[in-house]
């Protein structure tokens, strides 16, 4: 049986600079995307509040959250991962280097905010606490999540982010994250403007363009590279 995906949520940019955009406009949420290889079901960044999320699964994939067997994050960014907590039966993956600088940046914050001893000192120290213990229950994604879903590291967005390719008989799909925003950042070769590397993000752009046949952005979505 080919691996199959389900687009569950189309996200949106809070603000789009191709559309001449200086200011959000909108909230922010990523593409989330449902994979099933087999008996096994993987959600791809649960952006949405969790009441909206658990609507839109029922809706495109006949499916409750508890039927959700694994959560894969291509970054931690919140934007990506409103709704994690609703899945506490779920595994929770993610790349390895992401898992290792969020929680290098985590530890530097709550660093900074003692540090600073502002009057919302303790309300961003919980916050942060809050975003530890997440990112503690979040483990290290393999080379393969099942026979045919393949991590596919994408790093440049942030410190580790990571897509994830789908490979079936007829065509690659790559879920990209926020290595590819939308099809206009993906057909202009622009990437995230607040990359980590931008050289980086650049490059895995490019790589990405290169093996799809198509691509489900993390802003927008899918298309098809090319005259694929």
């Amino acid at each position: 049986m080919s691996v199959t995906y389900t687009v569950i949520s189309i996200g949106a940019l809070s603000r789009n600079r191709l559309w001449g955009e200086r200011q959000p406009k909108r909230a922010a949420h990523a593409t989330t995307t449902l994979v099933r290889d087999g008996t096994t079901t993987i959600l791809v960044d649960p952006a949405l509040p969790l009441e909206l999320l658990a609507h839109r699964l029922d809706e495109r994939a006949g499916l409750t959250v508890a039927e959700v067997d694994v959560v894969f994050l291509t970054t931690f960014r919140p934007v990506h991962r409103r709704a994690l907590s609703a899945f506490p039966g779920a595994t929770w993956l993610m790349h390895e280097p992401e898992i290792a600088g969020m929680r290098a940046y985590l530890t530097e914050m709550l660093q900074r905010a003692d540090a600073d001893g502002g009057d919302d000192t303790g309300e961003v120290a919980r916050g942060l606490d809050a975003d530890r213990e997440l990112l503690s229950r979040v483990g290290a994604a393999d080379d393969k999540l099942t026979r045919q879903v393949h991590l596919f590291p994408a790093v440049g967005a942030s410190p580790g982010s990571a897509a994830l390719l789908l490979a079936s008989p007829l065509r690659t799909t790559v879920i990209a994250g926020d290595a590819v925003l939308t099809r206009d950042h993906a057909e202009t070769g622009q990437v995230f403007d607040r990359a980590y590397s931008v050289e980086d993000a650049q490059g895995a752009l490019r790589e990405i363009l290169e093996v799809a046949d198509e691509v489900v952005p993390g802003h927008d979505n899918v298309f098809f590279v090319g005259g694929r």
